[in-house]
């Protein structure tokens, strides 16, 4: 039966050593090393921390494979910062033709035996294709039918509501109509869907934009200041 995985293999330059860490659809973790050319030593598979420990309350409602990537992901970070910077087989998610060994008795944890040819297939099938783990990570979810974040989403504030007085006079700028203030004022203002214009007597001033929200700045800042407190 075919078994989908997800991993990756990692060299040192200076030591000519490697690391292969890869998981499963069951979230067993298998890891290899060793010199390049020469046969991999296979640490004991790792499985997932929910099978050996369902009834742990911080895990309750966790899925199997939540710790299998986190882990992943830690062997990475830890690889890499070792040394081991060249990529010899990028992060990749691959469905391989072998049947993967069946889970050990919860009983016998250290019962969980390595797989050589889980590792083989998943070097030899994995394509030659540059990208992060997350990307591979994420292939792998998706793959199993698991939510998967979406990424790369543009970000928008939520407008707050607009006063009731505003949204009347945008529906009359809106409209074409101009907004001015009282004829019996001495100093006066007038606002047009084109433009700001102030009013001292018989001579109007335009305002450009950044002067016009300059005075918004100001009269929000004095209006706030000038509150009354509230009883």
């Amino acid at each position: 039966m075919p078994t989908t995985v997800v991993g990756f293999r990692l060299g040192h330059a200076i030591t000519s050593r490697q690391v292969t860490v890869l998981i499963t659809e069951t979230g067993v973790l298998h890891r290899s090393h060793g010199a390049y050319g020469q046969p991999p030593r296979l640490d004991p598979p790792r499985l997932p921390p929910r099978y050996l420990h369902p009834d742990l309350a911080w895990m309750k409602g966790e899925h199997m494979l939540t710790g299998p990537i986190t882990a992943l992901r830690d062997h990475h970070a830890k690889a890499t910062k070792k040394g081991y910077t060249q990529v010899l087989t990028a992060p990749a998610c691959v469905r391989l033709n072998v049947e993967e060994h069946p889970l050990p008795p919860k009983e016998n944890p250290h019962g969980a035996r390595p797989h050589p040819e889980l590792t083989e297939a998943f070097i030899d099938t994995a394509p030659d294709t540059a990208q992060p783990l997350h990307v591979a990570v994420d292939e792998f979810r998706a793959a199993l039918g698991l939510p998967v974040r979406q990424r790369n989403l543009t970000w928008r504030a939520r407008q707050a509501p607009v006063p009731p007085q505003t949204a009347a006079m945008l529906r009359t700028l809106a409209h074409g109509s101009a907004i001015t203030s009282p004829e019996r004022l001495a100093v006066g203002w007038r606002v047009t869907p084109q433009s700001v214009t102030l009013r001292i007597g018989r001579t109007v001033e335009p305002l450009e934009r950044s002067a016009v929200l300059e005075l918004q700045a100001a009269l929000t800042a004095w209006l706030r200041l000038t509150q009354p407190p509230t009883p």
